[in-house]
Formats: structure tokens, sequence, C-alpha cells
């Protein structure tokens, strides 16, 4: 069987892998972007959390609902911290990191590639414990102050 194109095809088999296989293939790569895509919208999620941890109070001071939110935050990272687990958010970044490729590097998104490098950083867990609980002082201190006004 001949094509207009410089590939001769030897059977009937290799039009087929040509016509439907090929877009198949095709699809998996869709597939594979989004949990890309997916993943790295968690981490920048991941990212705005860490911050709400950090200035909730601040927010907290004048709507009881993000003050419950970021107490809970507060007390479930020293949680997390004391068992040794990971964040929630960490394990769904990991699965859909996975499901994207295994070996895969930040190589795409550059902010993504510098937010994931401020969310995890490479600190020890003694160290990750001191700041938290410091982190805890400083909007128990902002709940304390603004109390007063």
């Amino acid at each position: 069987m001949e094509l207009d194109s410089p590939i001769a095809l030897q059977n009937d088999n290799e039009l087929f892998q040509i016509i439907f296989a090929k877009p198949a293939m095709m699809r998996y790569n869709y597939v594979t972007v989004v949990f890309s895509i997916l993943a790295d919208i968690v981490v920048f999620i991941h990212f705005l959390w860490i911050i709400f941890l950090f200035i909730g109070a601040i927010i907290g001071i004048r709507c009881l609902i993000a003050k419950i939110i970021h107490i809970t935050g507060l007390v479930f990272s020293v949680i997390i911290q004391i068992f040794g687990w990971y964040c929630p958010l960490t394990h769904l970044e990991f699965w859909l990191r996975i499901r994207h490729e295994p070996m895969h590097t930040y190589t795409g998104s550059f902010i993504i590639h510098y937010v994931e490098q401020i969310v995890y950083l490479e600190i020890s867990r003694r160290n990750v414990f001191i700041i938290s609980i410091l982190l805890i002082v400083f909007n128990i201190w902002i709940y304390w102050r603004g109390r007063k006004k």
C-alpha cells in the first residue's frame, strides 16, 4: 500500500496504528498534562494556606469563620508535626505528580518551580516545630491584642 508520503506502510496494521493508536497516545498525554496542572494548582493552594497560617490572625480578628479556620489549621499543623505526618495537600500533590510522570522534574512553570521551593523548604523537623510554636505565639498575641480594642 503506497501513500503520498515517503512512508510506505507494510500492512494494514500499520495504517490502524497511525489512525487509531496515535490519537490514543495523544489523549494519554493530555490526561497527564491535566495531572501536572492540577499538581501545580495544589502547590499554589498549599503556598496560600501557609501564608494564611502566618497572617490569618489579622483576618481572624474581624471574621469569626476565618478565626475558627485559622486556629484549627494551626492546631492541625502542630499535630502533624508532633506525629511526623505530612500535610494532606502534600500527599495530594505527590499523588498528582505520580499520575503525571513518576520521574517528573519541575522544568515547566517558572512560578510554580519557585513556589515549590518556598513551600517545601529543606529544614529540620525540629526547626519547623520551633517556627510553628513561635508562629502560634505570634498569632495568639495578635488575637489577644485585637480583643483588647
